[in-house]
């Protein structure tokens, strides 16, 4: 899928970013997320409304230092059982 140009763990004053990676020419902000158990909703549940204006408003900050902006996308890997062996990843999972 993301096949090249990926950097871990964009920090800056507004939060985090996982990961940032191309998927062709589209910028993959990915969102990473383990949950052992299902018990508060699982992995996909714990990305609230809240982390996706946090994760939003990063990206926006990443994307001010670009010469040109990209066209964008938010991406959730998620992480489920003991191991974190089961892999869903789910493309446009959020955006504005």
């Amino acid at each position: 899928m993301c096949t090249y140009g990926k950097k871990a763990m964009k920090l800056c004053r507004f939060g985090e970013i996982d990961l940032i990676m191309r998927d062709g020419s589209t910028l993959v902000f990915i969102e990473v997320r383990m949950r052992t158990n299902e018990m508060f909703g699982g992995a996909a549940a714990s990305i609230t409304p809240a982390k996706q204006a946090k994760l939003l408003r990063t990206a926006r900050h990443y994307l001010s230092g670009l010469n040109s902006e990209p066209l964008c996308r938010f991406d959730a890997l998620l992480l489920s059982g003991a191991n974190g062996q089961a892999i869903e990843w789910i493309k446009n999972a959020f955006g504005e």
